[in-house]
């Protein structure tokens, strides 16, 4: 049961770790800096994040 636990917690934190910066804004095609202002704006929440950066990608 333990084990399960170790698991579970380390899914956890994997899944609310922030972007990589870099990494974010290749995937969306923004700019570093918009890369970073969104992540830092919505911190562990990635699908917030993606909504961002789709609708400054979307507006320009």
């Amino acid at each position: 049961m333990q084990r399960r636990q170790q698991i579970e917690q380390e899914t956890r934190k994997k899944i609310s770790d922030p972007y990589d910066a870099d990494y974010f804004a290749k995937k969306h095609g923004i700019s570093l800096k918009d890369a970073a202002r969104i992540i830092n704006l919505h911190r562990s929440d990635r699908d917030s994040s993606d909504r961002a950066a789709y609708h400054l990608k979307d507006s320009c």
